[in-house]
């Protein structure tokens, strides 16, 4: 007889090179309807399957590309159960639309360690950089990107010489990388044809858009429950450094781009994210609110244009004295077809 304690890896436990799987995930109807209500996101492809139908030439729904994400964002969690923090989302690009009933297999890879420096007062930590990439049931790459979790060390104050470099990891998608994943041979006439909502402005390059309308984040552990996500500071506030439930990133940054929705209602589809920084902390009944520059737009042959937005997301919540009081927590650079 033993006994066994199942538990994540610590810093020291990771090695260049390392593997990860993670079980496979078909999206169902159930996937989109509880993202749905979570989000309310108001991208008008993955809400109406007559219209997206008509765009993709396939019968079956489009899966909401954050969905995707978060999903697979889950899948990589096994490698970050112990997480303090996800520092970074570098070269997020979705290569392919993923369809209800379609099946995703992820594998994570770690390319490089680096343990933070020491400070007085701190235990030990260090900074696990991931590769991800994920294919559908067709052996198709869907999705690829890098992130980085803090890992909290083992020994609270060992020192392991880890100091890897990652500024190898793509700062910047390519301009050719983003618009292969346009041509899809859809037609977006239908979209065109059937716009609405003629009191949003055409946005030009150096707009900067306030979105009024703000978000309670609720429903925190069910998002991550749903996606199949590990991490247990998410879960469990006794393993948060806050002593209260993290909400998991993904959370946040899918009300963020429900939030941008809003404002840029006929995008077609999401291509990539050049990047996304987690400034700070977001906690469950925190409210979220978006802002966002527009600093590219690149028409494309197949229809429509490439925007880039630089989006900047804000929490705010009830200090001690009763006031609300509000800090950055997203910097966020995504590519969008509109």
């Amino acid at each position: 007889m033993a006994t066994h304690t199942i538990d994540g890896p610590f810093f020291e436990d990771f090695s260049v090179g390392q593997l990860f799987g993670a079980p496979s995930v078909t999206v169902t109807e159930g996937y989109t309807a509880i993202y749905q209500a979570t989000t309310g996101d108001r991208m008008r492809l993955p809400l109406d399957t007559h219209l997206s139908s008509q765009v993709t030439k396939d019968t079956r729904a489009i899966v909401h590309p954050m969905l995707v994400i978060n999903v697979v964002n889950g899948q990589t969690t096994y490698a970050s159960q112990n997480v303090k923090g996800n520092l970074f989302y570098r070269g997020l690009i979705l290569k392919r639309p993923v369809f209800v009933n379609d099946t995703l297999t992820t594998v994570t890879k770690v390319i490089g360690l680096k343990q933070n420096k020491a400070k007085a007062g701190r235990d030990a930590t260090g900074m696990v950089g991931l590769e991800i990439e994920t294919k559908n049931q067709k052996n198709e790459v869907v999705m690829k990107y890098w992130r980085c979790p803090m890992i909290p060390c083992r020994q609270k104050d060992v020192t392991t010489g880890k100091n890897d470099d990652f500024s190898w990891i793509p700062e910047k998608l390519s301009i050719e990388e983003l618009t292969a994943c346009t041509r899809l041979n859809w037609d977006i006439a239908p979209l065109v044809s059937s716009a609405f909502s003629p009191e949003i402005p055409r946005f030009s390059v150096g707009d900067h858009v306030i979105i009024s309308g703000q978000d309670t984040i609720t429903a925190a552990p069910e998002l991550v429950r749903l996606t199949g996500n590990i991490a247990f500071a998410h879960t469990d506030a006794s393993r948060s450094y806050l002593n209260k439930r993290l909400v998991y990133g993904g959370h946040t940054i899918s009300l963020a781009y429900a939030q941008i929705m809003r404002a840029m209602p006929n995008t077609i589809a999401l291509v990539g994210w050049q990047g996304c920084d987690h400034l700070g902390p977001v906690l469950e009944e925190d409210i979220i609110r978006s802002e966002f520059t527009v600093t590219s737009i690149d028409p494309l042959q197949s229809g429509g244009s490439l925007y880039e937005l630089n989006v900047y997301t804000y929490a705010k919540r009830i200090n001690q004295e009763g006031e609300y009081v509000e800090s950055k927590v997203l910097d966020w650079r995504l590519v969008i077809w509109v």
